[in-house]
């Protein structure tokens, strides 16, 4: 079963590629800075941010690395993740005329929408590269891991929103309770504040965040160079709990699927 959809999904790339560019275009329709807007209030939200914590807070470097590359490091993927994870939950419901064609796979729905929203992390992972140059800490070894941590992303996003946007269809209060679970995820993640800080005896609660891994290891391609496989515990985790909810999700979709165009 699972050979077989890999063998479809890859024959679609390009069908799904086109989608989410269309997507892209369409959610910033009408405005007059058009897709400026998707670069331009991530941007303004991590200086808001930087500004407030190194001037406002007074943070100092962290490791003695500037506040503003040890910020961004960490900021950016979550960007990538919480915006992708809440477009993608409401995927199904928003091309519910799709849904009603029997051809059509919709399963793909939620993927459109995280490869639009992944547009918008190359983006930004340029902007790292160029932000971390200006400090004199330029692109080594180290980067080459960045195809392996967007690999990751792409499998917890794809698994969580296959169960929130099959879900979301009959319970309309699952879009709220993304919304709060990602407030609380947002500061339960080591964004702000270092892990080494954290009392002991909470540490491990921290960890058991799936996005520790990943701001974690964006900062260790970045900041701290270190490879993934050195923290054996850790990747074997991450890819469990990855794996059984990109299964569970799979599962979940396919088994409402049917029953989707009943109620929308």
């Amino acid at each position: 079963m699972f050979k077989t959809w890999l063998r479809s999904f890859i024959q679609q790339q390009k069908f799904i590629i086109q989608m989410s560019k269309d997507d892209f275009k369409r959610k910033y329709a009408g405005s007059y800075l058009g897709i400026a807007w998707a670069f331009i209030q991530p941007t303004i939200s991590l200086m808001i941010f930087w500004f407030v914590f190194q001037y406002g807070l007074k943070n100092q470097p962290v490791d003695n690395v500037p506040f503003i590359l040890w910020l961004s490091a960490a900021m950016i993927p979550w960007n990538f993740f919480s915006d992708a994870l809440q477009s993608a939950t409401n995927a199904v419901v928003e091309t519910s005329f799709l849904v009603k064609k029997v051809l059509f796979k919709v399963e793909i729905l939620p993927l459109i929408k995280i490869y639009s929203s992944l547009m918008v992390h190359l983006f930004f992972i340029l902007f790292l590269f160029a932000l971390f140059s200006i400090y004199g800490y330029y692109p080594d070894i180290y980067y080459l891991q960045i195809p392996y941590y967007l690999i990751c992303l792409f499998v917890l996003l794809l698994g969580l929103s296959w169960i929130t946007s099959s879900l979301v269809v009959f319970l309309k209060d699952i879009g709220q309770l993304i919304s709060m679970l990602l407030q609380f995820g947002f500061w339960l993640t080591p964004i702000f504040y270092s892990f080494a800080a954290l009392p002991e005896k909470y540490a491990f609660l921290i960890k058991l965040n799936p996005l520790y891994y990943i701001t974690e290891g964006y900062r260790g391609i970045f900041i701290y160079r270190f490879w993934f496989w050195e923290r054996p515990q850790l990747t074997i985790y991450f890819w469990v709990v990855a794996l059984v909810t990109l299964f569970i999700g799979r599962v979940l979709f396919k088994r409402l699927r049917p029953h989707f165009a009943d109620v929308l």
